[in-house]
């Protein structure tokens, strides 16, 4: 080690519970956002087809969001924080990055597509806020958005340093999640003099080079022990097999043209129950296996 500090960022997720006048606000922020890349998306599609050149970035953000917050189409756009229209922009100009170092083979791995037009039947929908954005967390744990107001949060953990960005998500069951972004010095751990090979098996689920064994757990058959012996037990005695075959046997008489009346079921097991209920007992009139007719004891 040369004792560099490596700072590296780390992602912490929680749960939100914003009231309802916050999820109007949410849905409004989420909204804007999404005109503003769909904006973006369509000057820089018309340029492209009107062979006008590429529309910078910082061209971009003056026409699709300072200019036209000053026009009536577009004046509701300053209802929410100018750092989420802001940074819908930057993720549209990250996607076309990625698209065009795709194409040119600069980005290794699979092919990117172009960027496509956002809906508001998306099942995801989200924002994001930086540190320009001044949110916060308060005193009483909740979470401060500029223009939405303190969320509710419900923390699993504490953050281990000051948040750089956090993202509000929302899901397709209408749950609410805050993403933070937490840069942190990675820690080494301490040098150990000790090597060990570790080799995965079936039989022993890891070998050690040392010659250590360790056994396999198998869950599978533990937790299958209670619930798949009642299966195995019918299977090896039969009794799934001659079950199918009585459904079916009934179903062929129910289906044929000359299984019983209603009436005929009736008075039959009125006067002999004992053969109704025997289940390799004739229906009067069916035909049996070997092709002559049976009919229950009694009857003429």
């Amino acid at each position: 080690m040369d004792g560099t500090l490596v700072r590296v960022r780390l992602r912490y997720n929680v749960r939100l519970y914003p009231t309802p006048g916050q999820c109007r606000a949410l849905a409004r922020a989420f909204g804007c956002a999404r005109t503003v890349f769909n904006d973006g998306l369509c000057t820089r599609r018309q340029a492209h087809e009107q062979g006008l050149p590429y529309v910078s970035d910082t061209e971009l953000s003056k026409r699709v969001i300072t200019q036209a917050k000053r026009t009536p189409e577009r004046a509701w756009l300053g209802e929410v924080s100018a750092v989420v229209l802001q940074q819908a922009l930057a993720d549209l100009n990250t996607a076309f990055r990625v698209f065009f170092a795709s194409l040119t083979g600069a980005r290794k791995g699979p092919k990117a597509a172009r960027p496509r037009f956002r809906s508001r039947k998306d099942s995801r929908q989200s924002i994001r806020f930086t540190r320009n954005a001044r949110f916060a967390i308060t005193a009483g744990g909740r979470l401060r958005l500029p223009k939405i107001g303190d969320v509710a949060v419900r923390w699993s953990r504490d953050l281990p340093a000051e948040p750089s960005s956090v993202t509000v998500i929302k899901d397709a069951a209408d749950r609410y999640f805050a993403s933070f972004v937490v840069e942190v010095a990675d820690e080494p751990l301490p040098e150990t003099e000790s090597e060990v090979g570790i080799d995965l098996g079936l039989s022993h689920f890891a070998v050690l080079s040392d010659g250590r064994k360790v056994a396999n757990p198998r869950f599978l058959r533990r937790d299958d022990g209670a619930a798949g012996e009642p299966a195995r037990r019918r299977a090896r005695t039969g009794q799934d097999r001659r079950t199918v075959r009585l459904g079916l046997r009934d179903l062929r008489g129910s289906v044929d043209g000359r299984s019983w009346g209603r009436r005929d079921r009736r008075a039959t097991r009125r006067a002999h129950p004992a053969a109704a209920r025997r289940p390799g007992a004739a229906r009067p009139g069916c035909p049996a296996r070997n092709g002559r007719s049976h009919r229950a004891p009694g009857l003429p």
